[in-house]
C-alpha cells in the first residue's frame, strides 16, 4: 500500500553539489573589491574550489556527522593515567583538516591575506559552524604572540601551517597545531580583571607556575592557550602548553565539558591548574588586557564572519525552498508576502557580508584611516551582526514550514548556532560599553567611522537624514550608558547603510535605506514597502544548481 500512496512530489530538491563561493555575488563581488589585480585569479582559484567542497554533498555529511556525534572527555586511560584528551568523530577532522590545508589560519603578512582568508572562512562554516572556534583562535593567536618576537618566531609558522595534525606530541615534531584561550573564570565572566588564577614565577627569567580554573576553556584539544593569570604585577597574559617540549604532558586538567544549546560539535570546556602548570609570560607583567586584545580583536570579527555564513547559508535555504515549493497556484517565492520576506532577509545577510568584507580589508590595509576604523567598527558589527543572525535564523527556518523544523533540513542546527556569536567573546552589553569606551577616549576612531560612512553623503537621503541623528546623539554622551545598544544600532545601520549605497546594487540600496533608515519597517521580516524592487532583491541571492 505504501508503495502505491506514497509519491514524493512538490518537495524541493536538496541544495547541494554547487559552488558557495561562485553562488554569492556578494561576496565575489568583495573579492573582486579588495583583492589587487595581479592576484585576483589564484584567490578566485582558491576559494572556488572550497565553495564547491563547502558546497558538496561530502561536506553536509560531515558536518551532520560532526554534530550527531559530538566530543567525548577522556580523562584518564585504561591503566589510570591522567591524559585529559577529547575524542572527536572523524567528520570533525576531515572538516578541520579541510580548512586547516585551505590556509583558513593563514592570513598575517600575507598580501590580501585577510580578505581572502575572510572569504574562505565565511565559505567554509556554511559547511558546519562549530569547527571554526579553533580555525578563529589559532589564526588570532598570532598577533599577540607577537609580543614575544622569540615565542612567535617558533610558533607563527605552526600556526599559519596548512598541516593539520590534531594528536598531542612535543611541539618540536609538529609542523602545524592549534592554539585557544583560557579567560573567563566562574566568579567573573566577562570581567577578567576578578580572575583569581594565580601565577608564581620561577627562577629561570619569563616563566611561571598557573594554580586556579577557567570557566570557559575554548577548544580543550589545542596544542597550546593564552590564559589570563593574576601575577604579582597583575594581570598578566600566559602561554601555556599542552605537551612540554621534553614530551612531558603539562598539567592541565580538563574537568568537564559544557553541554552546550549548539555548536555540538565543539569542546568547550572546565579546565584546572594545579601550581604545577607551566606557563611562560607573554608581554610584561599586568598587561594581560593589553597583550590579548588583539586577538580579542581578531575573534571578533571571526564572529562577524561566522554569523554571517550562517545568514547566507539560511537566507540560500529559504530561498531555494520557495523556489521549487509550488504553492496556492504558483513558485511560493512568486507569492509577494513570501517574496517580501525573503528580500528582507536578503537584505539582511548582504548587509552582513559587505561589512564584514570591508572590515576584512581594512586589516589587510596599511591605511591610517582603515586601522583607526577597526577600533569602532569592529564592536559595532559584532554587537549588530550577531544580534540580527538569530532572527533571520529563525524566520528563514519558517520559510520551510514544518519541513524546516526537521532535522534533516539542517535549518535547526543553524538555529541552535546561532546565538553563539553574540556571546562569544563578549556579549551584547560589552560590546556597547567598548564602544563607548572608544568613543570617549579615541578620538581619531570617531573620525575614521565618521568620515567612512560620510563618503556616501548626497547619494540617499535617508542615510543623510539617518547620519545626522547619529551626529545628534553622538554629541551628547553624559549618561549614555544606558541607551548604550540603540546608539551602537544605529551606528551599525548608518554604515551598512553607507557600504550598500557605494558598493551593492540600486534595488539592494534602496531597499536598506527604505527599511533600516527610512523608518518604513516593521518588527518581524517580511514588512518592506511593497514600492520596491523585491524580485531584483531575491534574484540576487538564489542559488542555481
Amino acid at each position: 500500500m505504501a508503495g502505491s500512496t506514497h509519491t514524493v512530489t512538490n518537495q524541493a530538491p536538496p541544495l547541494v553539489g554547487y559552488d558557495i563561493f561562485a553562488a554569492d555575488r556578494t561576496l565575489t563581488e568583495a573579492v573582486e573589491r579588495y583583492v589587487a589585480p595581479e592576484r585576483l585569479d589564484p584567490v578566485r582559484k582558491e576559494l572556488g574550489e572550497l565553495g564547491r567542497s563547502a558546497g558538496s554533498a561530502q561536506a553536509q555529511e560531515w558536518g551532520a556527522q560532526a554534530n550527531d556525534y559530538p566530543p567525548v572527555l577522556r580523562t584518564h586511560d585504561r591503566y589510570g593515567h591522567r591524559i585529559d584528551e577529547v575524542d572527536f568523530h572523524p567528520a570533525w577532522h576531515r572538516l578541520l583538516g579541510h580548512a586547516v590545508g585551505a590556509g583558513l589560519t593563514d592570513a598575517w603578512g600575507r598580501p590580501d591575506g585577510h580578505v581572502r582568508r575572510a572569504a574562505g572562512f565565511l565559505v567554509w562554516t556554511q559547511a558546519e559552524a562549530g569547527h571554526g572556534c579553533p580555525l578563529s583562535m589559532t589564526h588570532a593567536a598570532v598577533p599577540s604572540l607577537r609580543v614575544d618576537p622569540e615565542l612567535a618566531a617558533e610558533w607563527e609558522p605552526r600556526l599559519t601551517s596548512h598541516v593539520y595534525e590534531p594528536e598531542l606530541r612535543p611541539p618540536g615534531e609538529k609542523p602545524g597545531a592549534l592554539f585557544g584561550m583560557c579567560m573567563t573564570e566562574k566568579q567573573g565572566g566577562s570581567d577578567v580583571r576578578a580572575n583569581t588564577t594565580a601565577a608564581r614565577p620561577l627562577a629561570a627569567a619569563g616563566e611561571y607556575v598557573l594554580t586556579g580554573h577557567k570557566w570557559f576553556c575554548s577548544a580543550p584539544m589545542s596544542d597550546a592557550f593564552l590564559v589570563l593569570a593574576q601575577a604579582p604585577g597583575g594581570l598578566t597574559c600566559f602561554f601555556v602548553p599542552r605537551v612540554l617540549a621534553d614530551g612531558t604532558r603539562n598539567a592541565f586538567a580538563v574537568q568537564r565539558l559544557k553541554d552546550k544549546l549548539g555548536n555540538r560539535s565543539n569542546a568547550s570546556a572546565e579546565v584546572e591548574f594545579d601550581g604545577t602548570t607551566w606557563a611562560r609570560r607573554v608581554g610584561e607583567e599586568g598587561r594581560g588586557v593589553r597583550t590579548i586584545i588583539e586577538m580579542v580583536a581578531a575573534t571578533r570579527l571571526d564572529c562577524v564572519l561566522g554569523s554571517a555564513a550562517i545568514m547566507r547559508q539560511a537566507v540560500a535555504q529559504a530561498i531555494h525552498h520557495a523556489t521549487h515549493r509550488g504553492a496556492f497556484g504558483g513558485p511560493l517565492a512568486d507569492k509577494p508576502l513570501m517574496r517580501n520576506v525573503l528580500a528582507d532577509l536578503a537584505l539582511e545577510s548582504e548587509a552582513a557580508t559587505v561589512l564584514a568584507m570591508r572590515l576584512a580589508a581594512a586589516y589587510d590595509s596599511e591605511d591610517t584611516h582603515d586601522r583607526e576604523l577597526l577600533r569602532l567598527a569592529v564592536p559595532v558589527a559584532k554587537y549588530w551582526v550577531t544580534k540580527r543572525c538569530t532572527p533571520l535564523a529563525a524566520e528563514a527556518l519558517e520559510c520551510l514550514g514544518g519541513n524546516g523544523y526537521v532535522e534533516e533540513s539542517g535549518m535547526p542546527r543553524l538555529l541552535r548556532e546561532s546565538p553563539l556569536n553574540s556571546i562569544w567573546e563578549g556579549a551584547g552589553n560589552v560590546q556597547a560599553l567598548d564602544v563607548l569606551r572608544a568613543l570617549r577616549r579615541e578620538p581619531r576612531a570617531l573620525n575614521a567611522f565618521l568620515n567612512e560612512v560620510g563618503r556616501a553623503r548626497g547619494a540617499d537621503h535617508r542615510l543623510d537624514g539617518a547620519i545626522k541623528n547619529l551626529l545628534t546623539e553622538l554629541a551628547e554622551l553624559e549618561n549614555v550608558e544606558g541607551r548604550a545598544r540603540r546608539l551602537v544600532e544605529r551606528m551599525a545601520l548608518v554604515l551598512q547603510g553607507s557600504l550598500l549605497v557605494r558598493l551593492a546594487p540600486a534595488a539592494v540600496a534602496d531597499a536598506f535605506c527604505a527599511s533600516r533608515l527610512g523608518g518604513d519597517w516593521g518588527a518581524a521580516f517580511g514588512t518592506l514597502p511593497a514600492t520596491l524592487d523585491l524580485a531584483s532583491v531575491v534574484d540576487r541571492a538564489r542559488v542555481e544548481i
